[in-house]
């Protein structure tokens, strides 16, 4: 049991660096719980640089997170562009392609939870 988590945080932690090289987005993985039964909650700190972005990109179940540090413009597909600062947190449906830019000159810093189905990469790049 124990060498299975550790081979699926290693994995998780290659699918967050492999995207983050991608997107020019950092990730740091912090926490991988295999719960609930057929789902890991992942918690990983996301940075943007000023002027930067994180990619169109879906999760393969629901993102909630928490803005850090920044200002941030969230383009959900089929919501309205939303502006976020320090302090607001946001919600991110399973399979919905997304998109987090930096606003203004600073960078930003999120923690994100997400709840992803254990068998699919944590993020996959949409077009």
């Amino acid at each position: 049991m124990l060498k299975k988590t550790l081979l699926a945080l290693a994995f998780t932690s290659l699918a967050l660096a492999a995207f983050a090289q991608q997107t020019g987005i950092k990730r740091t993985p912090l926490q991988k719980v295999e719960f609930p039964d057929g789902y890991n909650t992942v918690t990983a700190l996301a940075e943007v640089p000023a002027g930067g972005a994180a990619g169109r990109h879906t999760h393969p179940g629901v993102e909630t997170g928490y803005v850090l540090e920044g200002e941030l413009n969230l383009l959900i597909d089929g919501q309205p562009e939303k502006t976020l600062k320090a302090g607001d947190s946001y919600q991110i449906p399973a399979g919905v392609v997304h998109d987090a830019k930096a606003h203004g000159d600073k960078a930003m810093k999120v923690l994100g939870v997400y709840i992803v189905d254990k068998t699919k990469p944590l993020a996959s790049p949409a077009p």
